[in-house]
């Protein structure tokens, strides 16, 4: 029986990744975002359609619901001939690992036909293409802690930690500098030998569950 997630690849949040690319005239113009549900991936199609409203074809490919065992796929050839976009897209979309990713697909028609190949071909590429422009994050189920530093001392403990691998997931500030550090689960007796022979032992970590986090994909 599958389980469910604790790690998964998807688009940074904030942008879209945009990119063209010309097979015999035609234009394929590749759209790629983060989508955490159908009304997301629908609402970049509509966007889509907005800003190419005299294109025929948008054609579309999506994964969300990425913390599910079973995450919502959906496709759509809009017009073209069935299985040689949608499908093909969703493929791509798969095959790359990723999860929360939403892809629409604006095609102009060059004046040369290209058959039920080669526009499954066009589309893949339209999408593999741009999915090598898509700055992505890991979203992990991380072990999370809170502790309360001096502000003085904050900025040069926070650089031990992270250094031993430790991320900070928020900081707020008060009279105090309140830390919420993210770790493996089951590291907790290691970040507070960690934080105590950085403090020490002047300060201890609270327990804050567990929940999802982000981290930056470099390279």
């Amino acid at each position: 029986m599958p389980s469910t997630p604790t790690s998964y690849v998807l688009p940074a949040v904030g942008g879209t990744t945009v990119h063209e690319l010309e097979v015999k005239r035609s234009r394929f113009i590749t759209w790629i975002a983060r989508a955490r549900d159908e009304g997301e991936a629908r609402g970049l199609v509509d966007r889509a359609r907005a800003a190419y409203p005299d294109a025929r074809h948008h054609c579309c490919a999506f994964i969300v619901d990425g913390g599910a065992v079973n995450p919502v796929e959906r496709s759509s050839d809009d017009g073209e001939p069935s299985g040689t976009a949608g499908t093909p897209m969703l493929d791509v979309l798969r095959g790359s690992g990723m999860r929360d990713i939403a892809a629409v697909v604006t095609r102009y028609f060059g004046g040369v036909k290209l058959g039920a190949g080669g526009l499954v071909h066009a589309y893949s590429n339209a999408v593999s293409d741009t999915l090598e422009r898509v700055p992505r994050v890991r979203r992990q189920v991380k072990e999370l802690a809170t502790v309360s530093l001096p502000h003085a001392e904050a900025g040069r403990i926070e650089s031990e930690l992270r250094r031993a691998g430790i991320e900070v997931a928020s900081i707020e500030y008060d009279s105090l500098a309140n830390y919420t550090l993210a770790f493996e689960p089951g590291q907790r007796e290691r970040v507070d030998a960690l934080l105590a022979a950085a403090t020490r032992g002047s300060c201890e970590t609270a327990s804050a569950g567990h929940d999802w986090v982000e981290v930056e994909l470099r390279g």
